[in-house]
């Protein structure tokens, strides 16, 4: 959405297929860097005017009930998925984007100057192709691109409650073989969102079960659970995605997103990153259309400053995550952010980015 605005108020043709109702709730810890503020607001979105929430501190738990806390050096906010990405689509229209929802895209052919792309309900040919698909996807089984030829044991659930909660803190609970991020969305609701896995799952005989019995050993979710109330009849579930390594273009199809790499959720940042992601593309296409850049240069320039932008916080992002959900681990390292304060916002900056539109 934020590539067809952009896109779009430079006068180049688009259409974003989306192949389910929209908006629609998606599993997503809905916490947005500030580095994104001024970007979004050149796109016309100000998601302040959507009663979004100003996150400024940052506790991070253990299920033993330790826990500590830093302030958010640059500071983020918190909109829910379903408000965001409606806006956006809105945006996208009045832009002048064609946005066809529920179309399917069902195939992706190559051809010499343009792709073919067949939908459920049409064919289409198109120069340029920016894949936003998310964390795994048949575009990627169409692609054989190898993270999706593994099985994942990841299992991703998402809540919204009502509970009393400090509007401007961001929190991570450590629980065994998983965590769960919470803060506030819009109109109070508080997004609850953990990480998991199968493995995990399979000891039960349903998600309830497996919180009461795992969730649940972290004291500060055990009191939201039991204390808060649900506003989703089910909560939102995704399975089988990878943290593995993936290319930011492939068959010449730039990747944005969570399609182009997965940062874990624990560093909270991955909205930031698409939204980023989304700004380079965009670029490198308008220089593209301008003459500027032929076609090999387009692929060459995003790749390059994907890998520039994002790698980094990547591979950061993988060796944090394999400090929680192990007990002994995770307290250690808890312990160690109780002697050490200042390394917290360290480990923060290292997994969140510069105001990229602004500094520019």
């Amino acid at each position: 959405m934020c590539s067809a605005i952009h896109l779009a108020k430079k006068g180049i043709s688009c259409v974003v297929w989306e192949k389910s109702e929209f908006p629609r709730h998606k599993v997503c810890g809905e916490y947005v860097s500030n580095e994104t503020l001024h970007y979004l607001n050149y796109l016309g979105f100000d998601p302040y005017e959507y009663n979004a929430v100003n996150i400024s501190e940052f506790q991070v738990s253990h299920w033993n009930g330790d826990i500590t806390h830093s302030l958010l050096g640059q500071g983020a906010f918190g909109i829910s998925r379903f408000v965001f990405d409606d806006v956006l689509c809105r945006l996208a229209h009045q832009a002048g984007a064609a946005v066809l929802a529920p179309e399917n895209v069902t195939s992706v052919e190559k051809q010499d100057n343009f792709y073919d792309v067949k939908t459920n309900k049409g064919s289409y040919q198109v120069e340029i192709l920016i894949s936003a698909h998310g964390k795994k996807s048949n575009i990627d089984r169409m692609l054989e691109r190898e993270f999706f030829q593994t099985d994942n044991d990841y299992l991703g659930v998402k809540y919204h409650f009502r509970y009393t909660l400090p509007s401007h803190q961001v929190s991570l609970h450590n629980f065994p073989n998983g965590y769960c991020g919470v803060s506030m969305v819009e109109d109070e609701k508080i997004n609850v969102c953990y990480l998991t896995t199968k493995t995990n799952l399979k000891q039960f005989s349903n998600i309830d079960e497996m919180e009461k019995e795992v969730v649940f050993q972290n004291p500060y979710l055990k009191d939201i659970f039991t204390n808060g109330d649900k506003l989703f009849e089910e909560p939102k579930v995704i399975s089988d995605f990878s943290f593995r390594p993936k290319l930011p273009v492939e068959d010449g199809i730039l990747m944005v997103g969570d399609s182009a790499g997965l940062i874990p959720p624990l560093c909270g940042n991955g909205m930031a990153m698409a939204i980023h992601s989304a700004y380079i593309a965009s670029n490198n296409i308008e220089g593209y259309f301008a003459g500027k850049i032929d076609r090999a240069g387009l692929e060459t320039e995003y790749t390059s400053a994907w890998n520039k932008n994002f790698k980094p916080r990547l591979e950061a992002g993988n060796k944090l995550q394999q400090l929680f959900g192990k007990k002994t681990i995770s307290s250690l390292a808890l312990k160690g952010l109780h002697l050490a304060p200042f390394l917290l916002p360290a480990i923060i900056k290292k997994t969140h980015g510069k105001d990229f539109f602004r500094d520019e």
